[in-house]
C-alpha cells in the first residue's frame, strides 16, 4: 500500500487494479466540490390559470418537492401565478414567495420564469399565452386541447421556428398530455412507444361527462335528462354542457390523437360529430337485447391495413359486450390502439379532474426539467392518405311509429332504395300501439345511405318524429 502525497491511499482492490481511498485532507477539498456538483438546478415556473387544475398542479409539486430535489437534482419554483379573480379564497396554500397577480401576460414577460404552464382555457388569451411563450423561448406545458385542435399546424410550424438551429438544453419544449384524456398517458404513449408500429384505428371514450351519464342512463334506467342532472350535481358537466354532450369536446381530442396516430391534419370541423342528446332509455332495453350497450366514442381508422384512406367520426355507438370498451362506466376514458404489431392496446384511467389533468401537467413539468420530451408532433403523414368526412359501419337504426300496416314493406324499401342490405329489424312489446319503437340493424353501408334511407322513412305517415340511427363498433 503506498501513501501518495496528496494525503490519500492507493490501495489494490480486489479486482487487482488500484482505487482511490481518500484521507481527510483529500476528503475535506473534495467535499466542496462534490456539493456544487450535486446542487439542485432552479426551474422557475409561472402558472396560468389558478383554478382546479392549477391548484392541483401546486398541490403536487409541494407534495413531491424533496423527491424532485433529491431524485430529479432540480429546484421547481412557483414564482407567479395569473388568476381571473384576485379576491378569490384559494384552495390551495401559496408557496413561499409566489406572486399572485391578475395580469396574465406579466407571467409571460417575466424574464426570470423559465417554463409557463398554462391551464386557463380557451382559445382567445390562452392562445396569447402559449404563442408568445413560445417565441420568448420559454417552454409550455398546457391541457388546452381546444387551442391545440384549433392551432395545431400553427404550434407545430411555430415550434419548429424557435427551435431552428437548437439543441440539448436551448431547446423549447412543449408539452400537452393532460390535454387529452386527462391522466391517461396516451399523448406520450402515441408520441413514442407506436412510432414503430403502424396504427390502423384508433377508438376512444374521450369524454368523462358522457360516458357517465350513459352509464348511469344503462345502470339505472334514467332518461337522458335525468342522467344530465345527476351530472351536473356531480359536477361533471359545466353549467353550459354543450361541448361534452354535443361530442365537440371528444372531436378536439380525436382530431389530436389522428395528428399523433396517423400524421395528419385535418380540420376539426370535417369530422363528423353528433352528440347523445337523442339517446334514449329504449336504446339500452334494445342495446341490452342485442347483447351490448351504448357509448359515446370518437373513432379514427384507415378503410383498410395500408390503405392510403381513412375516415374519422364522433357519435354514440353500439358496443358489443364482447369489447372492452363497452365495461368502462362512470367517469373513466379509455382508448383502443389496434395496431400492426400490438393488435389491441388499451388505456384505462381518469379523464378529467383535479388532480389526473395535473398529474399529467406535472409529469410534462418533470420531463422538460430533464429535456427528456418527445418531438410533440413526430408523424407526418404521407401525401398519399386521404382523408373523408363520411365512414361505413355497421349501423342500429331505432324508428318510431303508429302501428299500421304495411310497415315492414316500407321499411324494407326505404332501405333498398339507399342500397342498404338489412340485417335484422328487432321490435319490444308494444307499449303503446300509437307510439312504439323497433330497431333496425344493418350490414356495413355508408352514413350516407343511412342518412337517406332516413329521409324516406321519416316522409311515411306512419313514422314519428326523426329516427335515430348510431354505428357499430
Amino acid at each position: 500500500m503506498l501513501l501518495s502525497s496528496c494525503g490519500a491511499f492507493l490501495a489494490p482492490n480486489q479486482l487487482g487494479s488500484s482505487s482511490i481511498i481518500a484521507g481527510p485532507r483529500l476528503r475535506a477539498a473534495i467535499e466542496p466540490v462534490r456539493m456544487m456538483a450535486t446542487a439542485p438546478k432552479t426551474v422557475k415556473i409561472g402558472i396560468v390559470g389558478g383554478g382546479t387544475v392549477g391548484g392541483g398542479i401546486v398541490e403536487i409539486l409541494a407534495r413531491k418537492k424533496e423527491f424532485v430535489t433529491n431524485s430529479l437534482g432540480f429546484d421547481i419554483q412557483i414564482v407567479k401565478i395569473a388568476v381571473g379573480n384576485l379576491n378569490k379564497k384559494r384552495d390551495f396554500a401559496v408557496p413561499t414567495g409566489c406572486v399572485i397577480t391578475a395580469d396574465v401576460m406579466s407571467v409571460v414577460k417575466d424574464p426570470n420564469i423559465d417554463m409557463i404552464v398554462e391551464v386557463m382555457g380557451g382559445t382567445t388569451l390562452a392562445k396569447d399565452v402559449v404563442f408568445n411563450s413560445l417565441k420568448a423561448g420559454k417552454s409550455v406545458v398546457t391541457a388546452n386541447k381546444a387551442l391545440i385542435s384549433a392551432y395545431l399546424p400553427e404550434l407545430k410550424a411555430l415550434l419548429a421556428e424557435v427551435n431552428a438551429g437548437k439543441s440539448g438544453k436551448d431547446i423549447v419544449h412543449f408539452g400537452f398530455e393532460a390535454a387529452v384524456c386527462g391522466g391517461i398517458p396516451i399523448i406520450h404513449a402515441l408520441q413514442r412507444d407506436f412510432l414503430g408500429d403502424d396504427i390502423t384505428q384508433l377508438s376512444g371514450i374521450i369524454n368523462g361527462c358522457t360516458n357517465f351519464m350513459l352509464s348511469s342512463m344503462a345502470a339505472g334506467g334514467k332518461s337522458y335528462k335525468e342522467a344530465l342532472d345527476e351530472a351536473s350535481a356531480l359536477g361533471y358537466a359545466e353549467a353550459d354542457p354543450t361541448l361534452d354532450v354535443g361530442g365537440f369536446d371528444a372531436r378536439s381530442k380525436l382530431r389530436i390523437m389522428m395528428k399523433l396516430a396517423f400524421g395528419i391534419n385535418v380540420n376539426e370541423d370535417e369530422i363528423p360529430c353528433r352528440g347523445i342528446t337523442e339517446v334514449t332509455a329504449t336504446d339500452f332495453e334494445y342495446a341490452k337485447l342485442i347483447g351490448g350497450t351504448v357509448k359515446l366514442l370518437g373513432i379514427a381508422k384507415l378503410d383498410a391495413p395500408g390503405s392510403d384512406r381513412m375516415s374519422a367520426f364522433v357519435s354514440p355507438c353500439f358496443v358489443p359486450s364482447s369489447s372492452t370498451l363497452a365495461s368502462v362506466n362512470d367517469a373513466i376514458n379509455a382508448v383502443q390502439i389496434t395496431s400492426t404489431s400490438l393488435g389491441s392496446s388499451t388505456f384505462v384511467g381518469r379523464g378529467a379532474g383535479r388532480f389526473p389533468t395535473a398529474n399529467s401537467c406535472v409529469s410534462d413539468i418533470f420531463g422538460i426539467c430533464e429535456g427528456s420530451t418527445s418531438e410533440p408532433f413526430p408523424k407526418t403523414a404521407p401525401l398519399s392518405l386521404k382523408f373523408r368526412n363520411s365512414f361505413t359501419s355497421a349501423f342500429y337504426v331505432r324508428i318510431r311509429f303508429r302501428d299500421g300496416t304495411g310497415i315492414i314493406r316500407s321499411v324494407g324499401t326505404a332501405f333498398a332504395n339507399a342500397g342498404i342490405s338489412i340485417q335484422s329489424i328487432l321490435q319490444n312489446p308494444i307499449k303503446d300501439k300509437n307510439d312504439a319503437m323497433f330497431v333496425v340493424m344493418t350490414d356495413p353501408a355508408d352514413v350516407s345511405q343511412v342518412k337517406a334511407a332516413c329521409v324516406e322513412l321519416e316522409a311515411q305517415d306512419w313514422c314519428l318524429g326523426n329516427t335515430f340511427y348510431m354505428p357499430v363498433l
